[in-house]
């Protein structure tokens, strides 16, 4: 066997043994495909986004259906190989967690210069190729949505792009205004760096969550930088 052939081998193996399975659809993906859960010390199940948590542990695809058909099935307690309490509501919790989180991004994003919120400074980003993504109220006027729409079509057919930037709308004013406060926007987009490329890590997986496409026109999304 060559060389080349070993280390081949060798990362395969490795791939295999990160790999983790869905308790709910059994197949084996990688673990940023799936949502870690663990049981607290009081034996209910608790979502472990960041994969910390002590104990053992079971995965779940990162979709709230499959989420809510643990929870139906009773899934966890097999997983867990204990008797735990999967809460009615975890489907919504998990939801929360991850809104919750890609807030608390957004939010160091823009302390860090990588997150810019108003429409003329959207469409200067996504214009320039800085922005990494576009994000909206889900109320937005659609006149304002359309305009940045128009830029990155502009900016997809002026790079000849293979892929678009993504655009995303998860919340209402009265909801951003509850997770993001004063920084709450209508338009935003993240920039080129490590905390804005976080910010569409974590809007990718909302997304996933939701169950939802990626939206605006132009194509798949260009892929963040984990």
């Amino acid at each position: 066997m060559i060389a080349g052939e070993v280390g081949q081998e060798q990362d395969d193996a490795e791939l295999v043994v990160n790999d983790r399975t869905c308790i709910v659809t059994r197949e084996t993906v990688a673990p940023e495909m799936l949502i870690r859960f663990v049981a607290s010390p009081d034996g209910k199940v608790v979502p472990d986004l960041k994969r910390q948590l002590p104990g053992r542990g079971c995965w779940v695809k990162t979709d709230r259906a499959l989420v809510e058909r643990a929870v139906q099935r009773k899934l966890f307690s097999r997983a867990l190989k204990r008797d735990v309490q999967a809460d009615p509501d975890l489907g919504a919790l998990v939801d929360r967690l991850i809104a919750a989180d890609l807030a608390g991004m957004m939010n160091l994003a823009r302390k860090a210069g990588q997150f810019v919120s108003g429409a003329m400074k959207v469409d200067a980003a996504v214009r320039s190729g800085a922005a990494v993504a576009v994000f909206h109220a889900a109320d937005a006027a659609a006149d304002g949505v359309r305009k940045i729409d128009q830029a990155r079509k502009a900016w997809r057919l002026g790079t000849d792009a293979d892929e678009d930037i993504p655009s995303f709308s998860f919340f209402n004013g009265a909801e951003m205004d509850e997770l993001l406060g004063q920084n709450a926007f209508i338009h935003a987009a993240a920039l080129a760096g490590q905390a804005g490329e976080g910010v569409v890590k974590r809007a990718t997986m909302l997304e996933k969550y939701r169950g939802a496409g990626q939206s605006g026109a132009g194509g798949g999304a260009r892929r963040p930088q984990t």
